[in-house]
């Protein structure tokens, strides 16, 4: 997403907005495996509420990811 940086004395000037992504490690209980992810902390928080496998299955049924 795109922005401004506005200053003090009002001047804009043009700033992009990142979403906040971090990798993570997750424990993988039913392939009994650690799995490496680049999540947003959005989805860390999801990942925490709603279990690993459940997140995964639910952005697999949203075509969000592949797993190989």
């Amino acid at each position: 997403m795109i922005g401004n940086n506005v200053s003090h004395s009002n001047r804009k000037t043009k700033r992009e907005f990142a979403p906040n992504l971090r990798v993570k490690r997750f424990w993988f209980e039913e392939e009994k495996r650690f799995v490496t992810l680049k999540v947003s902390a959005a989805g860390l928080r999801t990942i925490y509420k709603n279990g690993l496998s459940a997140t995964i299955k639910e952005a697999q049924a949203n075509g969000l990811v592949n797993l190989v």
